[in-house]
């Protein structure tokens, strides 16, 4: 769209239409990594709808970038930002560029190769140790069976990365890779503005549909296993639970990180504690004044926590001068995630 641009003072406007689908104003932005040979190689494009994806990428496959970006927006991402790579060697330059890019919550990539999945996920820790924090969503192989897909995630073993199951399908019914749903569970996590709320029940926009259905004995096992499963039921697409792959600390069984909303929850909390502090102290005194102010602002913001039920308590908040750094305010405080609502179990007591 031109636009001329005229020296007369007034109110000029524009206008675009489109007819297919756009991101959402409320939801996050997602990362997308893909091989792709329309597009520069290396360089990011922030897309916010599905013509602008067409046009920067082209179209011309069930699982390619453009239709990874229409899901991911579909279900509730702002935007994406797309980095295509030439080839496999790619990945790991585009993986680093949207670990760089701030405002990032989820990444993705078009592959199901457990080496560029264990690569997305290095990059996702990275970045979220450099205070970019963001999850990972990954997707397993076409036809890909219940014992590889749990020893895919146990080979991925991390709190920042969701593996989804089974696969999808193409308009024509035949079975694909899980990368379809991968986009979309991204775009839903993206676009879900509440991080104690479950994932189990959203509801996956856009999809034709999945190709494999799980009996319940094996969705306990890849529910354990660090699985999140998706189902279709009367043509509605569906997550039935989310958790993350880490299942295991070294060589011993772990479910601490298990419910997605644990690490969800955390990477709400801490970064808001770090925006209010780094505005309201940019230029302070380490001193008892300003560290009693310091306190306050950490309790104004755990108490805004509970009150929106992220958190269900928070203990006592001590902060202090740190002895070996005059410069140096150390905090420290504990706080309790809330956890989602998963299961109701009935019990009756029948009297005839």
């Amino acid at each position: 769209m031109s636009i001329t641009v005229h020296q007369r003072p007034g109110v000029y406007s524009s206008y675009d239409a489109s007819t297919v689908v756009s991101g959402s104003g409320s939801g996050r932005l997602v990362g997308l990594a893909g091989i792709n040979t329309v597009a520069s190689a290396g360089v990011a494009q922030t897309i916010t709808s599905y013509d602008q994806a067409v046009t920067a990428f082209g179209s011309g496959g069930a699982e390619d970038m453009a239709e990874l970006i229409r899901l991911a927006l579909a279900n509730g991402a702002s935007g994406v930002v797309a980095v295509p790579a030439a080839d496999v060697e790619g990945y790991q330059d585009a993986f680093d560029l949207l670990a760089e890019t701030e405002d990032i919550a989820l990444v993705i990539c078009d592959s199901t190769d457990e080496e560029v999945q264990q690569a997305l996920r290095d990059s996702a820790a990275a970045a979220s140790e450099a205070r970019r924090e963001r999850l990972a969503v990954v997707a397993g192989a076409k036809g890909e069976s219940v014992s590889s897909l749990i020893a895919r995630a146990k080979a991925l073993n991390s709190e920042r990365v969701v593996l989804t199951a089974p696969g999808g399908l193409d308009g024509a019914g035949e079975g694909l890779s899980g990368l379809a749903l991968a986009a979309a569970v991204a775009g839903a996590l993206a676009g879900e503005s509440d991080p104690a709320v479950p994932l189990g029940g959203a509801v996956l926009r856009g999809l034709n549909g999945v190709s494999q259905r799980y009996g319940d004995g094996d969705l306990d096992l890849l529910i354990l296993g660090g699985v999140t499963p998706v189902e279709s039921v009367g043509g509605v697409v569906s997550v039935v639970r989310g958790v993350t792959t880490r299942t295991a600390t070294g060589e011993t069984a772990d479910a601490t990180w298990r419910d997605l909303t644990t690490i969800r929850v955390v990477d709400d909390v801490i970064p808001s504690l770090r925006a209010s502090l780094r505005a309201k102290f940019r230029r302070a005194k380490n001193t008892q004044q300003s560290r009693g102010a310091i306190r306050a602002q950490v309790v104004l913001e755990l108490e805004n926590k509970l009150a929106r039920e992220i958190i269900t308590s928070y203990g006592d908040v001590a902060v202090s001068a740190d002895p070996e750094d005059a410069s140096r305010c150390l905090v420290d405080f504990s706080f309790t995630v809330a956890h989602g609502l998963n299961q109701i179990w009935l019990t009756a007591h029948i009297t005839v």
